[in-house]
């Protein structure tokens, strides 16, 4: 008889990371994949595009989450998955301890009602045929919510909006107003967690700084949850409590925020810190950058080993066989690197597989050593393959 998967293990991994028995949001080696077909009369698949490769992460009440990455990374699709506006291929996604992978249109209404997401273009997002009062209103009428009309005009003040501009169109306001707009829309349904897919990517500098600290306001007055989607690493270091680093699908280093810019492990997340402009002319020109060269391999046929390994100059041939694990690390910080930065060899030593880690990643850690076999395929019969062999398998297939 086969034994299942330590999920104890990875829950404890996640609780470790987010301090509560319970997280609000969890992720188990999620995996999103696009097909790409060809043909005129009769479409067939011939590839597939490995937009979230198997990503597990948790974020607890009150937290921010950033997530960063070059474009083309999959942050966009991992935030879609986390609000089920796309169906994950394989993994598991769970809001408070449910499993919501797969559920349907109507199974998914309350949950919805506790996620909601602002998206990147405040253009696109809203409807330029309705109103604002429309535009806000209509999320709490789908959810049988009393008062609607009050409530707009409450929310619109909250946001910054003077609440006279109900009955205005969209395209009546500037850049920084809409998005405020699509802010108010998403706390309509009190929600408790929030997806911001680069709200303020396309705003000027002036109303970033407006809009992050109407978001902090929002967070602390009503208990919000973040998960912050973002380019501008600036931006994510002043709202998050915790990053995650990903490229091309992967997660290539998870760590509170702070410690992520003082102490950045893996080579990826040097190069992008180092990408960051000083506001000293002379102390940027000073510094000595990590400049990668070339472009992200293609998705379709991502590279094996480790997915950054063409592109890092610190790569060995390890680097182009073998994938690496998620290593952790003092204070709760994993980096999937075979040579990793800024650490000491007490620390490398000390390093440990963590449960997070790919199912296709494997057991060599940075210091060398071979990681334990977690009980379930230890305990395996022989010649049975264990659940993660045959996820493993199937993610790959």
């Amino acid at each position: 008889m086969s034994a299942e998967p330590d999920r104890d293990a990875l829950r404890d991994a996640e609780q470790s990371l987010t301090g509560t028995d319970q997280p609000l949001v969890e992720t188990e080696h999620l995996q999103l994949y696009f097909p790409v077909k060809k043909g005129i009369l009769v479409d067939r698949t011939i590839g597939e595009v490995h937009a979230v490769d198997d990503v597990s992460l948790a974020l607890r009440e009150g937290e921010t989450l950033g997530v960063v990455g070059e474009s083309g990374c999959g942050k966009t699709t991992l935030a879609r998955s986390i609000v089920r506006l796309l169906e994950p291929t394989a993994g598991t996604l769970r809001f408070r301890g449910e499993d919501i992978t797969h559920l349907g249109r109507r199974a998914l209404n309350p949950v919805h009602r506790q996620v909601q997401i602002v998206f990147q273009d405040p253009i696109s997002s809203l409807n330029p045929r309705k109103r604002v009062g429309q535009i806000v209103g209509t999320p709490m009428r789908l959810h049988g919510i009393d008062g609607v009309e009050n409530r707009v005009s409450e929310l619109l003040e909250r946001v910054g909006l003077n609440p006279e501009h109900i009955n205005r169109f969209p395209h009546e306001f500037s850049g920084g107003q809409r998005q405020r707009i699509g802010v108010a829309r998403a706390l309509a349904v009190n929600p408790r967690l929030i997806v911001l897919d680069e709200p303020v990517s396309a705003l000027d500098v002036s109303i970033q700084a407006q809009v992050i600290n109407l978001l902090d306001d929002l967070q602390d007055d009503f208990g919000l949850s973040y998960v912050f989607i973002a380019h501008d690493l600036a931006v994510v270091r002043h709202v998050s409590d915790r990053i995650a680093v990903m490229y091309l699908g992967k997660l290539m280093e998870v760590s509170p925020a702070t410690e992520l810019y003082s102490k950045p492990i893996h080579p990826y997340t040097e190069a992008l810190l180092s990408a960051i402009p000083i506001p000293d002319p002379e102390e940027n020109r000073a510094r000595e950058r990590m400049v990668i060269g070339g472009e992200p391999p293609n998705p379709i046929t991502p590279p094996p080993g480790c997915r950054f390994h063409t592109r890092c100059p610190r790569a060995t041939e390890v680097c182009r066989t073998v994938e690496p694990p998620l290593a952790e690390y003092p204070a709760g910080h994993l980096a999937a690197c075979h040579h990793p930065m800024n650490v000491d060899a007490t620390e490398i030593e000390s390093a440990t597989r963590s449960p997070l880690s790919p199912l296709t990643s494997g057991r060599l850690l940075p210091n060398g050593k071979e990681a334990p076999v977690p009980p379930d395929e230890a305990d395996q019969e022989p010649g049975v393959p264990s659940w993660g062999e045959r996820l493993k398998r199937r993610l790959t297939a």
